[in-house]
């Protein structure tokens, strides 16, 4: 019994994460859009930590399995964050006197 309880208390903080973390984005301004991917590619690579710990600690098959595309995709997740925070930090730099656009 406690087990399923504990399910639906992990299914219920998911959820509110979920439409919280929606409402929070889809109101930032866009000049704070590049500082914000910077925050989350933190939290990108908290979430590799995890499914790393997740994967360490799986016992069947299936476990590692999932764990393992967790951890993929995590780090690609990740990675991919960065870049896209590189290319967005690049339009902003100036381009220097002379050079064409």
């Amino acid at each position: 019994m406690i087990e399923g309880f504990a399910g639906f208390t992990a299914l219920y903080i998911f959820m509110l994460a979920g439409f919280t973390g929606y409402e929070v984005i889809a109101r930032v301004p866009v000049i704070l859009h590049t500082p914000l991917m910077s925050g989350s590619n933190f939290v990108h690579g908290i979430v590799l930590v995890g499914a790393m710990v997740a994967l360490g600690h799986a016992d069947t098959n299936l476990e590692k399995v999932i764990g393992f595309i967790g951890v993929i995709l995590a780090t690609g997740n990740a990675v991919g964050g960065y870049f896209v925070t590189e290319r967005m930090l690049e339009m902003f730099k100036t381009s220097k006197k002379g050079e064409a656009k």
